[in-house]
């Protein structure tokens, strides 16, 4: 599985039969390290409990009625469904989907990653049902251009953002673009996006009030300068016609049923076009990685010259 972009998705697929859910030890730490160096764990059909009528109950909803925001996300943790209201059983059955959803995932992730159980923040879970191709959104906001994910709201203090997708759609792909390794893009782009002015205005007092900010639970204060230069960064990449238009670029095309396991704060990835997607997120700490030197915080503490958690 290469580490540069790929013409299609079949260049991600590992060789028949070599993705097992019930890996021994050294095989998960494999996949895990895949993961961290920036490649795509693919399967054809989701390696978890997703039952078809869940899928059909998901798919034969008129999510305009039903008053939805982007997209329908659901916490585990608080065992709260968001982004969706309308009828009462309508959003009851929805949440119970999602409920399940996340748990099977989760469930499969112990055994298949199992280097990382145990040590992960489990992240919300969505329902993506609106089309991708020609949604009206603002440039920050817009999914069709290449960017690497950061939360504006939740700072991840290093931890790496790990996501699996699978495509609901019967009948039609769910397209990406992506480009090459994190490393060569911020080699390329990190310094004129501002990383070293932001590695160097953090002073001890300001950090020191943002980690007391966060040990009180005020939410984004406790964001380092890793945080505060991901975010700039998604949103310098979007702003970036001319990276947008001339960067080399790979096709992905997830056919029905699809499901794949990706690091979106390490690989540059726009969704093109698509309807109907399930995902998860967990945020992984840097003391779970197993090859801390791909991890994004790692590679740009490089190029500042200092580091940027502490």
């Amino acid at each position: 599985m290469p580490n540069s972009p790929c013409t299609t998705v079949e260049d991600y697929k590992l060789p028949a039969g070599w993705i097992r859910p019930g890996a021994p030890e050294a095989q998960a730490r494999s996949y895990c390290e895949m993961l961290e160096r920036g490649q795509i764990l693919l399967f054809a059909e989701p390696p978890f409990g997703l039952p078809a009528k869940d899928r059909d109950f998901l798919l034969a909803q008129k999510w305009g009625e039903l008053r939805m925001h982007k997209n329908i996300s659901y916490r585990s943790s608080a065992d709260i469904l968001r982004g969706v209201s309308g009828d009462a059983a309508t959003v009851r059955r929805l949440h119970s989907i999602m409920r399940d959803y996340s748990a099977q995932v989760i469930e499969f992730l112990t055994k298949f990653l199992s280097p990382y159980a145990g040590q992960w923040i489990v992240d919300f879970s969505s329902f993506r049902p609106i089309e991708e191709q020609g949604r009206n959104l603002p440039l920050h906001k817009r999914n069709d251009l290449l960017h690497v994910d950061a939360f504006p709201s939740r700072p991840t203090r290093g931890a790496r953002i790990l996501r699996v997708f699978t495509n609901l759609n019967p009948t039609k792909a769910r397209v990406w673009e992506t480009t090459g390794p994190f490393e060569s893009l911020a080699r390329e782009h990190a310094l004129p996006a501002g990383l070293r002015q932001i590695a160097r205005n953090r002073s001890p007092l300001v950090r020191t009030l943002q980690n007391w900010g966060q040990k009180l639970g005020f939410p984004g204060v406790g964001r380092t300068p890793y945080d505060i230069f991901m975010l700039r960064f998604h949103d310098y990449l979007k702003e970036n016609a001319a990276f947008q238009r001339t960067c080399s670029k790979a096709r992905l095309e997830f056919p029905p049923l699809a499901t794949w396991i990706v690091y979106t704060d390490g690989v540059a990835h726009a969704a093109l076009s698509g309807q109907y997607a399930l995902e998860q997120t967990l945020l992984i700490p840097p003391e779970a990685l197993v090859a801390r030197e791909s991890a994004p915080y790692r590679i740009l503490g490089v190029i500042a010259g200092r580091p940027l958690i502490c």
